[in-house]
Formats: C-alpha cells, sequence, structure tokens
C-alpha cells in the first residue's frame, strides 16, 4: 500500500449471500464444477484433433483457460464464505482478489473482440485467411490482449491502494469489485470513479465497435453472396458469439456504469452473478454444442473412448484370449495411425 494511506481496516466482512446459504452452495458448487469440466474439456478436445489447430479455435481454447482462471479467481472464496456464519476477507487479499478479477476480466472482454475479428477474416476473405491470421498473429493478439486486461488492472489497483478505508467493513457484495468498495473509502474517491469511466469505458466501448463492426461485415457478406449453404454458417457464428457478448457485456456495463446504491445491490448482485458464474459456464456449450466441426470432433473422441472400454472389458473377460486382444489392439493402432 501507498505511505499515504492510513487505512484502519484491516479486512473486510461479505454480505453477498446472507440467506439460503445452504441452497445457494448447492447450485453455485454445481455451476463452478460445470465451469471447469466444460472449458477444460474444450481445451483437452482442441489441443488433442489436429484437425481443429486453426486460429478460431486456438482462440476458443484461450477463451477457456481464461473462463477457468477468471471463475476460480471467485468462486472458491464464494463457496467457502456460504460454509461459515461470516465470510471475511483480508485487505490485502481483497485487493489481490480484484486485481486477478480485473485482468482476466479484462483480457476476456479484448480477447471476444479479437475472436469477431478472426471471423471477420475467416468468412469475409477466405483465401487470405492463412496469411493474415498467421500463428505468430494469433499469439501477439492473445499476448497483447492480457497486457491490455494487466495494465487495465493495475491501473485499478494502484488507485485502490491511494485510499483510505477509515470504516465500516461490511461490504455489501460477494467477493472484492470498485463498485462496493468505493462507498467504504472514507477518502475522495474521484480519481478511482474516473478511471472506471475511461479505462473500462474505453475497453467495453472499443470491443464493443470491434464486434459490431466485423459482424456487420460478415451480415453483409453473407446476404450479398448467392450461395444458400454459406448464409446459415455465418449466421450461426454470429449467434453463437453475439450470445456470449450479450451476456458478459450486458451484465458488466450494468454493473459498472449503474450507480451503487443500497437500493440497487441486489440487482447489481445479480447482473454480476450472470457475468462472473453463468457466462463462464455458458460459453464452452454455445461455442462447442453448436459448432459442426467440434461435435465431429466430440463425437469421434466419444466413439473411440467407448471402444476403448469395450475392447478393455472383453479382454479382461476372457481367459485365454490375451494373444487375440493384443493383435486386434495392435491392429487397432495401426489403423488409426
Amino acid at each position: 500500500m501507498a505511505g499515504s494511506n492510513h487505512s484502519n481496516v484491516t479486512e473486510f466482512v461479505l454480505l453477498g449471500f446472507s440467506d439460503l446459504k445452504e441452497l445457494l452452495f448447492g447450485i453455485f458448487l454445481l455451476l463452478y464444477l460445470s465451469t471447469l469440466l466444460g472449458n477444460l474439456g474444450v481445451i483437452l478436445l482442441i489441443k488433442s484433433n489436429s484437425q481443429l489447430h486453426v486460429p478460431m479455435y486456438f482462440f476458443l481454447s484461450q477463451l477457456s483457460f481464461l473462463d477457468i482462471c477468471y471463475s476460480s479467481t471467485i468462486m472458491p472464496k464464494v463457496l467457502l464464505g456460504l460454509l461459515v456464519e461470516t465470510n471475511v476477507i483480508s485487505f490485502k487479499a481483497c485487493l489481490a482478489q480484484f486485481f486477478f478479477f480485473a485482468a482476466f476480466g479484462s483480457t476476456e472482454a479484448i480477447l471476444l473482440a479479437v475472436m469477431a475479428y478472426d471471423r471477420y477474416v475467416a468468412i469475409c476473405q477466405p483465401l487470405h485467411y492463412s496469411a493474415a491470421m498467421s500463428h505468430g498473429l494469433c499469439v501477439q493478439l492473445l499476448l497483447a490482449s492480457y497486457a491490455a486486461g494487466s495494465l487495465n488492472a493495475l491501473v485499478h489497483t494502484s488507485a485502490l491502494c491511494q485510499l483510505s478505508f477509515c470504516g465500516p467493513n461490511l461490504l455489501h457484495h460477494f467477493f472484492c469489485d470498485i463498485p462496493p468498495v468505493l462507498p467504504l473509502s472514507c477518502s475522495d474517491t474521484w480519481l478511482s470513479q474516473l478511471l472506471v469511466a475511461i479505462c473500462i469505458g474505453f475497453i467495453i466501448a472499443t470491443s464493443l465497435l470491434t464486434i459490431i463492426i466485423s459482424y456487420a461485415c460478415i451480415l453483409l457478406s453473407a446476404w450479398s453472396t448467392h450461395s444458400m449453404e454459406g448464409r446459415p454458417k455465418a449466421f450461426s457464428t454470429c449467434t453463437s458469439h453475439l450470445m456470449v457478448v450479450a451476456l458478459f457485456y450486458g451484465s458488466a456495463a450494468f454493473v459498472y456504469f449503474h450507480p451503487f446504491s443500497r437500493q440497487l445491490e441486489h440487482q447489481g448482485t445479480t447482473a454480476s452473478v450472470f457475468y462472473t458464474m453463468v457466462t463462464p459456464m455458458l460459453n464452452p456449450f454455445i461455442y462447442s454444442l453448436r459448432n459442426k466441426e467440434v461435435r465431429s470432433a466430440l463425437r469421434r473422441a466419444g466413439n473411440k473412448l467407448l471402444s476403448s472400454i469395450y475392447s478393455h472389458r472383453s479382454c479382461s473377460s476372457q481367459t485365454k484370449g490375451d494373444v487375440t486382444c493384443q493383435s486386434g489392439g495392435s491392429r487397432r493402432n495401426k489403423a488409426d495411425t
């Protein structure tokens, strides 16, 4: 913390969920496990299937990784808080949680715009797609997204460190975020409020503008073509991405650009639940189950797994068929290669 900070508050009491803790624990645990399993499954599926080693799925795997990190920054503490009578977080842990939450959240917002641009190049400039979206450029875009997201988080965290917190320490939220933390400060918060309006507003505005322009060009390109097969594919691509964008940006914009007050704290909490818990859980289903290539790869992986389980059971049930099973397994391995 900065030397000018004379905070007396050493911890915050999180009051986000005070009722129905047992029910909420079960619901949130299910959401968190679904987020982990769904996004980890997407990452492993893309990594293990060579047909999915293209820029679109490279960014999709990175989005899944961000969703895991993004959700894991908040959910373990939320689940632990539902098991105790008083959910307490130290001031330093609060700052650390906010930094990683802001870094991963900002990076995801920028990555969604990068993914929209990738789809624009793939659909509107298919002949130049391989050259325009090379692996080196994809890595650079990813690193730039992380750098911009981390810088945004560092700016806001540094501004919070300059504030004094003399009490009270009751935080009417389920994790440490700027809108509920600022009202607890006993110093002037105009700089933090200005940074929220400038930095977060710039990220949301530029990302949304990129997404809108990219998909407007995609829709115009699909509408101008006479191919009846290309239009449904383009519309499906737009629909999947825009569903995620609407959930993520809509709920985030409500929280950060709506005045935080005691009368609106329940609405802010509900909106925060959407973009911190629901959206990371839905992303694998929205992107994967609506994508033909991913569904095909998932189907092949499932058939291969079931075939391996069936072969293992068949071999283990035989008493004198070891040689036959081994030779059959060898033939299957040769056929796979």
